[in-house]
């Protein structure tokens, strides 16, 4: 079985030193064995790691990963643990996330307010971690950074956000509407899988839903703000030559 030291378990994980410390200071990793000072990991340590990075991945946060793992090595079935909804349909949000000092994120965000980082943790962007924070969807936060730093207050920034949130929620409501008449439609109300062909006929059926949906959606997206942008521009231009 290969040995790591921590440095050398982390690089091989796609991790930090910083993160492997934390998922040990909340239960989620095994302590090391110790000789004399040095830590000593395992393939048992690199493989627990790789698991926590990928439900991290999928959009579950660290509370999630501790139930879960808790779960397993009770023996608890994995419905149970995990719940229906995860079992049958992984999250469709890929975004990255990233654990960083608090410090680091208020230098980042230009705010040190606490009903910001308030409204970011109800929006699901961040969640705090002992002294530090876990960047839920660490591209939209550095965004967000980015703007404070070009002149926007992160109040505004957080107030748009809201707003696109909102009308991002009934356009999903929309798409998953539809996919649900189209099965109520073709197998009746409450229908569920009871074999394999119907299995694979589902999970092709979502598997197709969710690239359209994502195709559509972004598109038509994009031909908004491109629409939008030029409206706006020019009504920018007419008033400011008047």
């Amino acid at each position: 079985m290969t040995e790591y030291r921590i440095d050398d378990l982390a690089r091989a994980a796609g991790t930090t030193t910083r993160n492997v410390r934390g998922y040990q200071d909340r239960g989620l990793l095994p302590r090391p064995t110790r000789r004399g000072r040095i830590a000593i990991y395992t393939d048992t340590h690199l493989a627990r790691l790789k698991v926590i990075n990928d439900l991290l991945h999928r959009g579950f946060t660290i509370r999630h990963i501790a139930d879960f793992l808790l779960g397993v090595q009770r023996g608890d079935d994995l419905v149970d643990v995990l719940g229906i909804r995860e079992v049958v349909t992984e999250p469709w949000s890929k975004a990255r996330s990233e654990t960083i000092s608090a410090e680091a994120l208020k230098s980042l965000l230009n705010s040190r307010n606490p009903s910001h980082y308030k409204r970011l943790e109800d929006f699901g962007l961040i969640e705090a971690d002992g002294d530090d924070y876990v960047l839920r969807d660490r591209e939209t936060v550095y965004a967000f950074g980015r703007l404070t730093k070009l002149g926007l207050t992160l109040s505004k920034i957080l107030d748009v956000h809201g707003k696109v949130e909102k009308e991002m929620a009934a356009v999903a409501s929309t798409l998953i509407s539809a996919g649900r008449d189209v099965v109520e439609s073709e197998r009746g109300e409450g229908w569920v899988p009871s074999e394999g062909s119907e299995s694979d006929w589902a999970a092709e059926l979502i598997g197709e839903m969710r690239r359209t949906a994502t195709i559509s959606a972004h598109s038509a997206l994009d031909r908004a703000l491109d629409r939008d942008l030029a409206h706006q521009l020019d009504d920018y231009l007419r008033k400011a030559t008047d």
